[in-house]
């Protein structure tokens, strides 16, 4: 073996221990909380030595970090990127696009966990500031290009004068936040799927008069 093949299984071997690591504490931390999930909860469900977690994770609160920052990622990759690809798209059909995925993830998730990032906001918030801060980023980033995308629309035609471009965003998101805590406290799909319903029968009145 070459020292260059050596060396590429090696970057292989550690990437696939740090992803072993992450992939157990979301596992963890989304159906426990973060508070309630140790470092040898992760190291029994990873099965990965001490001694490799430290090596990648120097405190519970980097893991949390590092795994804050996937969700983060994952959640704009699949959820919201996706159908606001589009700048010259239609802004209330690519929301609409959005709470499909989102009803999606959930009926996937077998109304399980609910959303990872509101579940690290209502337990972290008052009590960690890092956690606080980038939460609140994330949300305000949320916020920010649903309000983007109405504003846009509204200067081109295609969303009524009467719409509030930021305060239809700040209402979708606590909407949609409180519509996956519900369907996680009922394990009720058709919680969500009623929520979605009508959350686009709201979008409906601004749909240009004709």
């Amino acid at each position: 073996m070459t020292t260059k093949t050596a060396e590429n299984g090696k970057v292989r071997e550690g990437r696939s221990t740090r992803e072993a690591i992450l992939k157990a504490a979301s596992r963890l931390i989304h159906v426990h909380g973060y508070n309630h999930t140790s470092l040898d909860d992760v190291l029994r469900e990873s099965g990965v030595g001490k001694g490799n977690l430290y090596y990648y994770f120097k405190s519970k609160e980097d893991l949390g970090y590092a795994i804050l920052d996937q969700i983060i990622g994952s959640f704009l990759e699949r959820m919201l990127e996706p159908c606001f690809a589009d700048p010259e798209g239609q802004a209330l059909a690519q929301i609409r696009c959005f709470l499909d995925r989102l009803l999606e993830a959930q009926r996937a998730g077998n109304c399980v966990g609910g959303c990872p990032l509101g579940n690290l906001a209502a337990e972290l918030s008052d009590v960690h500031e890092g956690f606080r801060a980038r939460l609140d980023s994330v949300f305000g980033a949320w916020r920010e290009r649903l309000t983007e995308v109405l504003r846009t629309a509204q200067s081109r035609g295609t969303v009524d004068g009467t719409c509030r471009p930021e305060a239809v965003a700040d209402f979708l998101v606590a909407s949609l936040e409180g519509a996956i805590l519900l369907t996680k406290l009922t394990k009720d799909i058709a919680v969500m799927e009623r929520c979605v319903a009508e959350t686009k029968r709201y979008l409906s009145l601004f749909e240009p008069r004709v």
